[in-house]
């Protein structure tokens, strides 16, 4: 430890001021808390430039004593699980920052998506198995593959926020696990299904099992990376949807060709062999997934964890400095019912809670039907699945696009609204031409597919307008059950009698698509107009005035007049 300690003082030695204006308080402590304002562009992060935002400075939001000493009380008060490795005068320079991150990006990232791959073989691989007459052999159709969906998604929706209360109580690195062992035998369960009925109960607890898995996993996440860091590894944390459908499409048009082995279907060996990948996975991650940067010592991970003593400063005072909310409740608490009801009533969130129930509605019938409208077309089983492999590749590679275009020009209202400007003609050659030849069909529904998913931006900007534990724990839940309401509405856009052109399904999509785009310039002005009414009361107040706000206000979260929302 002296040894340590001596490091310590020896990189970059600071002297902290004995006392500090308005001006010099970062972070919180000031309206430079502003999630636009902190952003640094994503070519210099990527790029491992000098000029990244990495390292330590001598101001920062803890530069003022009186500051810091205030939030070392909180995290005390909290029993923050890092608060050991809290120091203000702690310093470290840029290049063993990046290198640090870059170990986070392996240990922590990359098995995030892993499990999120899991997570999406088991919801989009029931997409595959129709495509291998498993509606007509359960004496089903169109309608009741619907309502099953719904069911699905229902299910889903009202399981996210008591998943997300046990998830932050327990802690994500026990419940995640169970989740996926959870829906792994479920998953698998459904090679015994022979009936409608046993069709909807698997899928209601399949909801139940699922439910909550993105907003507690995000969560975790927020634990060991910086506001303007989570974009871009959310990106690539949702290229698993892509990955999945690509890998899942290779292995449904190899796996659907067993058909008659043991007597069984195509697409009960579909479910039993994912079944089982998907569980190797749920094992792992009980040993897998730390509580949080100080915590990942164990038995697995070894007796001196992941990161050295210093890491683990660096990891703590750089998130921290970044967010000092971040340390305002332990990992282990859980939100209180009052708690519940506050984040609930944030209603400077809801904005983005409406752009999530709305978003993604338009490219969902198309997604869920894609395969079988191809088999209606006379593609066989083989050629319909790989026939959707062009679609998901160029939608892994928009979406990082977009994140990118999003961090580069730190924007995300108008930078979203790309991914529907992207399908408004596709959809509307569709509606215009619905008679059009196969081939053309085809390609227009692969456009509509490939579109910029805006998913990682929009999560990312809820995390952040969030600003406290609290809020983004119940936040998160909320936003992704607005995104499960509007998979139910458009699971029921596509019906029966509509079959197989789906002409006024295809309408509806169209009508949304506009939606959307006013919605998120709404969402833009809503936020310049909260923040613009933040400045005028905060600039009426005098320096001690501001000062004595910072030290002793009970504003949380959002509310905070120091805090500038993201847009």
């Amino acid at each position: 430890m002296s040894d340590f300690q001596d490091e310590k003082k020896a990189v970059s030695p600071i002297d902290t001021p004995s006392s500090g204006s308005l001006k010099d308080v970062k972070g919180v402590s000031s309206p430079a808390r502003s999630a636009s304002v902190s952003q640094v562009s994503l070519s210099e992060e990527l790029g491992g430039t000098k000029n990244a935002n990495y390292g330590s400075t001598l101001d920062h939001a803890f530069s003022d004593p009186a500051i810091a000493a205030h939030w070392a009380e909180v995290y005390e008060r909290a029993g923050y699980e890092n608060r050991h490795r809290f120091d203000p005068s702690f310093q470290w320079d840029a290049a063993e920052e990046r290198k640090l991150v870059r170990k986070i990006d392996f240990r922590i990232m990359f098995w995030a998506w892993i499990m999120f791959c899991s997570l999406d073989l088991h919801r989009k691989n029931i997409n595959r198995a129709i495509s291998d007459d498993m509606l007509p052999e359960l004496g089903m159709d169109t309608n009741d593959f619907n309502y099953g969906q719904t069911i699905f998604l229902a299910t889903f929706l009202l399981a996210e926020l008591p998943s997300g209360l046990v998830a932050k109580k327990l802690g994500a690195d026990r419940f995640i696990p169970m989740q996926i062992v959870s829906w792994s035998i479920l998953s698998g369960a459904q090679v015994w299904i022979t009936n409608r009925a046993h069709f909807y109960v698997i899928k209601a607890l399949m909801g139940v099992a699922m439910g909550g898995f993105i907003p507690d996993i995000v969560l975790w996440l927020t634990y060991f990376y910086k506001s303007n860091e989570l974009p871009l590894r959310l990106a690539f944390f949702w290229t698993a949807l892509s990955t999945v459908n690509i890998v899942g499409s290779l292995m449904a048009a190899g796996i659907l060709q067993m058909r008659g082995i043991n007597g069984w279907s195509g697409w009960q060996w579909l479910f039993l062999i994912e079944a089982l990948i998907s569980l190797v996975v749920g094992l792992f991650a009980f040993v897998l997934m730390p509580p949080g940067p100080c915590q990942t010592q164990s038995w697995f991970r070894g007796k001196n964890g992941w990161f050295s003593e210093r890491e683990e400063y660096i990891m703590v005072n750089r998130l921290l400095r970044d967010d000092p909310s971040k340390g305002d409740m332990n990992n282990r608490t859980g939100v209180s019912a009052s708690g519940l009801l506050k984040a609930i009533k944030e209603w400077e969130m809801w904005p983005l809670y409406i752009v999530g129930l709305c978003a993604y509605i338009p490219p969902g019938p198309p997604g869920n039907y894609l395969s079988l409208i191809l088999r209606t077309h006379g593609f066989s089983v083989f050629q319909a699945n790989l026939l959707t492999i062009p679609a998901y590749f160029l939608f892994a590679c928009n979406l990082v696009i977009l994140s990118w275009v999003s961090r580069r020009c730190k924007e995300r209202a108008f930078i979203s609204s790309i991914s529907q400007w992207w399908m408004l003609p596709f959809l509307a050659a569709i509606v215009a031409l619905p008679e059009s030849s196969v081939w053309v069909r085809y390609a227009l529904l692969t456009g509509v597919l490939s579109y910029p998913y805006c998913h990682a931006i929009l999560v990312a900007w809820n995390a952040e307008n969030s600003n406290s534990v609290q809020t983004r724990a119940v936040s998160a839940a909320l936003y992704n059950m607005f995104v499960q309401a509007g998979n139910i509405i458009y699971d029921n856009i596509y019906r029966e009698a509509d079959k197989p052109l789906y002409k006024t399904g295809n309408k509806v999509l169209l009508a949304f698509v506009c939606l959307n785009i006013v919605l998120f310039y709404l969402t833009k002005a809503f936020y310049v107009w909260r923040n613009k009414v933040k400045e005028e009361k905060w600039n009426a107040m005098t320096p001690e005035e501001q000062q004595e706000y910072l030290l002793n206000t009970t504003d949380e979260g959002p509310k905070r007049l120091d805090f500038r929302f993201a847009h």
